[in-house]
């Protein structure tokens, strides 16, 4: 799946029937693969809206990205 969302996120006029094959070799057929598509798409734009507005993360969030560490919610 990560490889389809790079290659749709990078060069989709490139994506052919042949690159969603892995994923329907895992059993997704036409909606779920439509669905990874929407989904892919959609994390695309909203990265692009927010680069655009000039949006940053706040510095908890840039330090779990850089840290690789998983942001915990208070209880």
């Amino acid at each position: 799946m990560c490889t389809i969302a790079e290659k749709l996120s990078s060069t989709p006029t490139e994506m052919t029937e042949s690159d969603w094959q892995p994923l329907r070799d895992t059993g997704f057929d036409d909606s779920a693969c439509l669905e990874v598509g929407h989904i892919v798409g959609l994390f695309n734009y909203l990265t692009r809206l927010a680069d655009g507005f000039g949006l940053k993360l706040d510095l908890e969030t840039e330090n779990a990205g850089r840290e690789r560490k998983a942001l915990v919610r208070p209880q």
